[in-house]
């Protein structure tokens, strides 16, 4: 479980009573696609047929665009995590991160989902005993790609869970 058992207001929009805009909302969903279009390859190595994931980023940036409605990419984010079930490690955890990428338009709060699960594919892939490390670097990569507007907010969700996200935020 990746989301808190209270919502934060700050990744609730403003239309639904919290503080979050819509500007700062496609901000996180772009960040959230980067993030799982970075370990994209992981997953498509293993099924290289199966366009799932891509399609939910793909959905998540269309979204942001306003050319398909939220239902729509939260229902591309579903197909992506149906893409990983029966698959382990790394390509599983980059399904995962692209479906959680896709569903940031219906819950903002999981563009951490997306970000950990991509941290996890990395460590998945590494070879031997540097998965932690690699995990950092991805960790370090994705706070590189964070937008100025964005970028507290994001950091501090991801001190406030990062032991409801497999601690994957420890740099």
């Amino acid at each position: 479980m990746i989301l808190p058992k209270i919502r934060d207001p700050r990744f609730i929009t403003i239309r639904r009573g919290g503080t979050l805009t819509d500007d700062d909302h496609h901000l996180l969903a772009l960040w959230a696609a980067a993030c799982a279009e970075h370990v994209l390859g992981l997953f498509e190595a293993a099924r290289p047929g199966d366009l799932r994931p891509r399609q939910a980023i793909e959905h998540a940036r269309a979204w942001v665009r306003g050319e398909v409605k939220m239902m729509e990419a939260r229902a591309a984010g579903g197909h992506a995590m149906g893409a990983a079930r029966d698959l382990r490690g790394a390509a599983r955890h980059a399904a995962y991160a692209a479906g959680q990428a896709a569903v940031v338009a219906h819950v903002a709060a999981h563009e951490l989902g997306a970000a950990a699960y991509a941290i996890k594919a990395a460590r998945a892939a590494a070879p031997g005993a540097t998965g932690d490390a690699a995990g950092r670097l991805e960790c370090r990569w994705q706070r590189d790609q964070l937008p100025d507007a964005i970028r507290e907010l994001v950091l501090d969700d991801q001190r406030l869970r990062n032991d409801i996200c497999w601690s994957v935020f420890e740099v």
